[in-house]
């Protein structure tokens, strides 16, 4: 993981200053089931490979707001960022709209972050059924097993 971000302009390349911007980094998933466990298993999933894809630390997240599909709502899925340290960051949850034929089981988060990255070097994570959803930002479930393997829980 990377230090935190200066919050001061950072030099970049031939030493032009990077501006600092809060980005929106997305994230989607889908559990197999509406059930506690289920839904903060792929959520950690997926909070675990939005951190390590972007270099992520708990100071340069402003804000974190994670929704679901009507029928899971057996926790908070939020609950699986504060379990993975993300005391003072705000957290919030809701539910998306109910659209006939929409993707079901689903976990999304919107990640508001403090960065100097451009908007294309933001790394946007999509899982295991929500893959459909954007499969320009897919990642197959070795992808992430391999990603991973290594980080830390």
């Amino acid at each position: 993981m990377s230090s935190q971000i200066d919050h001061s302009a950072q030099n970049g390349v031939d030493g032009v200053t990077t501006p600092l911007a809060c980005r929106g980094i997305r994230g989607a998933t889908t559990a197999i089931a509406n059930t506690a466990e289920d839904i903060l298993e792929v959520t950690h999933e997926m909070m675990r490979a939005l951190i390590a894809l972007n270099d992520l630390v708990p100071d340069d997240v402003a804000s974190a707001h994670f929704t679901t599909t009507p029928d899971l709502n057996a926790t908070f899925p939020a609950l699986a960022a504060r379990e993975i340290g993300w005391l003072e960051v705000p957290l919030m949850c809701s539910h998306e709209m109910n659209v006939p034929a929409a993707l079901q089981k689903c976990v999304r988060v919107m990640l508001h972050v403090n960065t100097t990255k451009s908007a294309s070097e933001i790394k946007h994570v999509y899982l295991k059924g929500a893959c459909q959803l954007r499969p320009e930002w897919a990642y197959s479930d070795e992808q992430i097993a391999e990603l991973l393997a290594g980080a830390p829980r």
